[in-house]
């Protein structure tokens, strides 16, 4: 069955023979227009963002900044977003995702010193600030730095 199935009748043509002179009425330039860049058989085709000669959009518009392609990236948190947890908990990133307080893309989580720090904490972040240490410690907890 599958040996006897073709196209319908008048869905495939034959190609265009172009070039083969005045009777095929595709005579002299055989579709290709007088003169430019496509009307030899080597004309090579131009990309989508040619313009033409014209300066490019992407030359032509102002630059600013750079992208940095040594960056690490951190998630910062500051001691006043610890009051959820219990006095004497462990925080850890994975605690810290758990609660919602970090995205856990990146690598890495910094501990900042704003706010007031809750009691009797063990934080175990990757970096600290002196100010987030101090404030802990006052508090009764200890900080724990990660590799």
């Amino acid at each position: 069955m599958l040996d006897r199935l073709s196209p319908r009748p008048g869905a495939r043509h034959r190609p265009k023979r172009v070039g083969r002179g005045p009777g095929s009425g595709w005579n002299k330039t055989s579709g290709r227009g007088e003169k430019g860049q496509g009307h030899r058989s080597a004309g090579r085709e131009t990309p989508l963002w040619f313009e033409g000669g014209q300066m490019p959009l992407a030359r032509r518009t102002p630059k600013r900044g750079f992208k940095n392609i040594h960056r690490k990236a951190v998630e910062s948190l500051n001691v006043r977003e610890l009051a959820n947890f219990a006095e004497g908990s462990t925080v850890d990133p994975e605690a810290l995702l758990a609660a919602g307080l970090i995205r856990g893309r990146a690598g890495c989580v910094k501990l900042l010193g704003d706010g007031d720090a809750p009691k009797g904490l063990t934080i175990k972040v990757h970096k600290a600030s002196a100010a987030a240490i101090e404030k802990i410690q006052a508090a009764g907890g200890t900080v724990e730095i990660l590799a």
